[in-house]
């Protein structure tokens, strides 16, 4: 009996196993596999908006980002990569149909507010701005395949902790989150860089988030003259809004900070998950924005960790700024798209 091949679609393309794809070309009947009735993808089942909590609770920059960005990773590690035909069609690059500058063009060298005096903080006016935040945007444009793996992922959650252990288990790790920017909010805002600090007047953290200080300790001992701190930024012209965590310098570099918690390692800017096109979207929204007179080209995403062992710090100088940049726009049209077309379905 011919053993039952498997037969992946990645990208359009079809992946043959080796018995298979020896026999593909002249004897295309051959593979059982391929006569069978076309499935549906697995990805097309899953219900978005019944995640969107728990796609905020990953990228929210107050929550631990403890996201399944190796879940991938993992089912090869047990299952083997996919195998991946190969082919001779260019891909075609995708770019945002409409296009809006990074930088200001409004902003001149001579504007530049000095960066002595306390951080700004411009604190979030529902009232005033009435626009969705970078946060809604990403996890509401989030691909089929992204959202299957988050349904996975917490369903094998939910399978080891129980239904009540994995709610109590994401309170704790909002809790964390936000004892952990109340700390670091404590550090940035005295003005003095982390290695001119007298041990002294540390003040006690809790114990949920001590581990993440000492983890972060040499990434602070290189940030410098802090400009905001928890800061509203809004795109008057793409109407968007976001909080940024920290707007300062890293070894002399004027960046968007963002502070991300994690178990497990992420040494590489691929396992930050949309981070980098959060950062991107709230540069983009803090170059336009009347609040700050400065314009920012850089981003420093940080993720710490609870046993203390030390950060990453992932840097995104301006030309990936810049590309990021160009990947925001493009969710950012998926997501007036889809808003506008369940407009027309409700009418």
């Amino acid at each position: 009996m011919l053993a039952l091949q498997r037969v992946f679609v990645v990208g359009g393309i079809f992946s043959q196993s080796p018995q298979c794809a020896s026999h593909f070309v002249r004897h295309f009947s051959v593979c059982p596999v391929l006569r069978s009735p076309k499935r549906h993808s697995p990805y097309s089942s899953v219900d978005t908006e019944r995640y969107s909590s728990l796609v905020k609770s990953v990228m929210s920059s107050r929550v631990s980002s403890q996201t399944p960005t190796t879940l991938q990773e993992e089912d090869e590690h047990i299952y083997g990569p996919i195998v991946k035909a190969q082919t001779t069609t260019r891909s075609e690059v995708r770019e945002p149909k409409i296009t809006h500058p990074f930088l200001s063009s409004d902003w001149t060298l001579g504007t530049e507010e000095p960066e002595s005096g306390p951080p700004t903080r411009v604190v979030l006016n529902r009232g005033k701005f009435l626009a969705p935040s970078v946060t809604r945007i990403l996890q509401q444009t989030l691909s089929q395949e992204q959202t299957f793996y988050l349904e996975r992922w917490k369903r094998r959650m939910i399978a080891e902790l129980g239904e009540e252990g994995f709610k109590e288990y994401s309170q704790n790790l909002f809790r964390q989150g936000k004892l952990f920017h109340s700390a670091l909010e404590d550090v940035l805002t005295l003005g003095v860089t982390w290695k001119d600090r007298n041990p002294s007047e540390t003040s006690e953290y809790a114990p949920e988030v001590q581990g993440y200080m000492k983890s972060i300790s040499h990434i602070l001992e290189d940030v410098s003259a802090v400009r905001a701190i928890e800061s509203t930024v809004h795109h008057d012209t793409l109407n968007y809004l976001g909080i940024v965590d920290c707007v300062a310098r890293y070894r002399g570099v004027l960046c968007v900070i963002d502070w991300k918690t994690s178990d497990k390692p992420k040494p590489s800017l691929s396992n930050t998950y949309d981070n980098p096109l959060q950062v991107a979207a709230y540069a983009g929204a803090l170059n336009v924005d009347g609040n700050y007179k400065y314009q920012v080209e850089n981003g420093l995403i940080v993720v710490a960790y609870k046993d203390g062992s030390p950060a990453h710090a992932h840097q995104l100088h301006s030309e990936l700024m810049l590309e990021y940049w160009k990947m925001w726009l493009m969710r950012l049209e998926k997501f007036r798209e889809q808003r506008s077309s369940h407009t027309s379905n409700m009418i």
